[in-house]
């Protein structure tokens, strides 16, 4: 538990201080290259502070264009894991209460990162359909399927909203497999501990173009799902 304490007591101020510094290049980088540069230096910093090695597998399965990483999701530093080792710059898809952080929240904003708003079906849809815009425009967005994080590694449901949007977007859906950070980082317990941490890049997929709307959302919750657990374990 004191590894845990020690941590936080270095991860707040750091992650205050990589708000304010990376809000402030967003000022002089409307790109938002050097924004991507902070958030993935934090991301480094922080799995280091706890002794935490990341590897990638299947890097070259990646296509060309944007893509919408499809990961599974067991301890906040998946989301650190992500961030310090993924070939290709991607933005997060995340609830809009977390832009509503302050320094934080407008950070991610600024850095491009796309809210999601869940409070009525109507605001959904919309929220939906910009991403699926932004999306087209050319970036590469992760999403955790499942909502919410696992408290015994296994896969929860798959939520249908990230497939709504993969259709929208017409671009393909890139299954992510994590495995390690459940160990890092127990579910329900305040402790940490040090270890390896797996990224799995699996082929892509995209929507079958003869099953309807409904039919290929299923069909494609069903093989990224299959996708993932293929490489989790168990």
């Amino acid at each position: 538990m004191l590894r845990a304490y020690l941590f936080f007591a270095a991860f707040i101020p750091l992650t205050l201080i990589f708000s304010v510094s990376s809000f402030i290049s967003t000022l002089f980088d409307a790109s938002g290259r050097i924004h991507a540069s902070h958030a993935r230096l934090w991301a480094r910093l922080m799995l280091a502070l706890n002794r935490v090695n990341v590897t990638v597998s299947g890097s070259e399965l990646l296509p060309e264009g944007p893509v919408i990483f499809m990961s599974n999701h067991q301890s906040n530093f998946d989301i650190l894991a992500l961030l310090a080792a993924m070939p290709r710059r991607f933005y997060w898809i995340a609830k809009k209460e977390l832009f509503e952080i302050p320094l934080f929240g407008h950070s991610m904003r600024r850095g491009g990162y796309i809210p999601l708003d869940r409070s009525d079906g109507r605001k959904a849809l919309q929220s939906l359909d910009e991403a699926a815009a932004t999306i087209r425009q050319g970036k590469s967005v992760v999403l955790f399927p499942e909502g919410t994080r696992t408290t015994d590694g296994k896969l929860l449901p798959f939520k249908r909203g990230g497939f709504v949007l993969a259709r929208k977007a017409d671009v393909p859906v890139i299954p992510v497999t994590i495995n390690g950070s459940g160990r890092i980082n127990p579910a329900n317990q305040f402790r940490l501990y040090s270890g390896d941490i797996s990224i799995t890049i699996h082929p892509p997929v995209v929507f079958p173009s003869d099953l309807r709307r409904s039919e290929a959302e299923t069909w494609m919750m069903e093989h990224v799902r299959k996708q993932i657990d293929s490489s989790l374990e168990h």
